[in-house]
């Protein structure tokens, strides 16, 4: 008797408490925050100030039921990264009114404030049809004018001064060809494969996180579009629903971001494996998120609007991102952590964000099916070098140690025409990663902007490797392509205002100048 007392009083004591609206709505401050997420009661107010999007976008719905807002840009799992402390219950849901819900003009004030485009106060934007965009600057240029300005100052962001930022376009720049000519092209082939699949150009849409940033559609439709897609660890949607996206031939990876407790690690691993991707790719390149400041003032001048209604509350203008996400990736992780993967999955290990020879040549020792040489799209460590400036070294070492061959090579970062895969192909990458790209598609038109995206990028590729006098990727030669330059990061010379007084840039199919 004893005994069932005991166990009765244990299911009373883990019985949720339920919890009113009207309790709620009494929390409604960024100083005392409660807010209700698929019928849990949450007092998030210890988590505002780490909140990747910032403060106010969760303080204007203290008090409320915020489980649409919620929704529309995280997938429903998210919350269980929070403490449980932070969880006081379930809401009674007999007790939610119309009151208690986000009003839908709030909502929409913070999130559909658009961003300005270069020369938007002269000329009148009108959208294009997608058959008008002829290059991947046409698709950024409409996702700035469609894309809320917080979104996409977070999709555009460098660390730092944004140097590196900068210099992955420009570091291809500087690689010129030397074509051969009077060669039979009349059937040029793009095709290739990547750990040993087929693929119909080289090329995989890398992780980026909160899809629905761009487009509700989010991940799905970079799933629904892609040859062979990374599947984020901070996607909008679970593992589950990319990878349910995805439809044979298509291709899915699996970005990790690996977290300090190991067991939620393997939780998520087998998750992907369950979910049929292919690779496993551990990022390599952020023990800690770089310093954004495009991004993180857009959060501070949130906090600040807050504090103006909160006399006295006082404001953290130093965290962003990074700081919400440090404590989810571990900052210990080494070589010696190596074994621990390659002995709790059969997936084939690729490193993303190497970044020297010395550390191709340790993966390559480890058993690594692949490395990317990546600096994370320039939003960590500003003057890191570009991928495709790494590669011709990387190349040098693992052919130096004996290992040229035994793992493949991808580059991302920077590449915008078809003429920057071939010239990373021609210095020995097996293929490369493109992200933000897909995400200007998405912004722009959804999954048909992906589409078109990934349609403009081959029909480039197919004329680079015709006129350079390739029938297919087989052909291509690291003699085609000049690299004396690309190591040459050079002082701009002072700008010659004549001449550029008279010129005419080309123009994008949002706003064409005008002579």
């Amino acid at each position: 008797l004893g005994f069932l007392l005991q166990r009765r009083a244990a299911v009373v004591k883990m019985a949720p408490r339920i919890i009113s609206m009207d309790e709620v709505a009494q929390h409604n401050k960024e100083t005392d925050c409660w807010i209700v997420i698929h019928g849990k009661v949450y007092n998030i107010t210890p988590f505002l100030k780490d909140h990747p999007g910032g403060s106010r976008i969760i303080a204007m719905h203290a008090g409320k039921d915020a489980t649409g807002p919620f929704s529309e840009i995280h997938p429903p799992d998210l919350v269980h990264i929070l403490d449980p402390a932070l969880c006081l219950g379930d809401v009674d849901p007999n007790s939610i009114k119309p009151e208690h819900l986000p009003k839908a003009a709030a909502h929409e004030a913070s999130t559909t404030s658009k961003a300005p485009e270069a020369g938007s106060a002269l000329v009148a934007y009108v959208k294009p049809p997608i058959e008008h965009m002829l290059n991947i600057a046409d698709l950024e240029a409409v996702a700035r004018r469609e894309m809320p300005k917080e979104g996409l100052d977070y999709y555009v962001s460098g660390a730092d001064d944004e140097v590196t930022l900068r210099e992955n376009r420009a570091a291809f720049q500087r690689l010129w060809f030397r074509p051969r000519v009077l060669v039979n092209v009349r059937n040029v082939d793009t095709s290739s494969s990547m750990l040993g699949v087929k693929v119909s150009f080289p090329l995989y849409i890398t992780a980026t996180a909160l899809g629905k940033l761009a487009h509700p559609d989010g991940e799905l439709a970079l799933a629904r579009a892609a040859h062979t897609q990374m599947v984020p660890t901070l996607g909008s949607y679970t593992i589950e629903e990319i990878t349910g996206a995805a439809r044979p031939p298509q291709t899915q990876w699996y970005q990790l971001y690996v977290n300090p407790d190991r067991a939620k690690t393997l939780e998520i691993i087998r998750r992907a494996e369950r979910g049929g991707v292919k690779a496993l790719c551990i990022t390599v390149d952020a023990p800690f998120l770089g310093r954004r400041e495009r991004d993180m003032r857009n959060k501070m001048r949130s906090q600040v609007s807050v504090v103006q209604q909160e006399a006295g509350t006082k404001v953290n203008k130093n965290k962003g991102v990074a700081a919400a996400l440090s404590s989810f990736i571990d900052p210990s992780l080494c070589w010696a952590d190596l074994p621990w993967f390659f002995a709790n999955t059969k997936l084939p290990i690729i490193l993303k964000g190497v970044q020297c020879g010395e550390d191709a040549v340790l993966a390559a020792r480890a058993g690594c099916a692949g490395i990317i040489l990546s600096n994370h799209g320039g939003r960590q460590l500003d003057f890191s070098r570009s991928g495709i400036e790494v590669l011709p070294e990387v190349m040098h070492f693992l052919k130096a140690a004996g290992l040229e061959g035994k793992m493949e090579v991808y580059v991302d970062g920077g590449i915008s025409r078809g003429t920057d895969i071939f010239k990373a192909l021609a210095l020995g990458a097996k293929a490369v990663g493109v992200g933000r790209p897909m995400l200007y598609g998405l912004a722009a038109y959804g999954q048909a902007g992906v589409e078109r995206a990934l349609e403009l990028l081959q029909d480039e590729f197919r004329i680079a490797l015709s006129l350079n006098g390739c029938q297919s990727i087989a052909d291509i030669r690291p003699e085609m392509v000049i690299t004396r330059n690309l190591a040459d990061h050079f002082v701009p010379n002072p700008p010659d205002f004549l001449h550029q007084t008279n010129y005419v840039p080309l123009g994008t199919a949002v706003a064409r100048p005008k002579l």
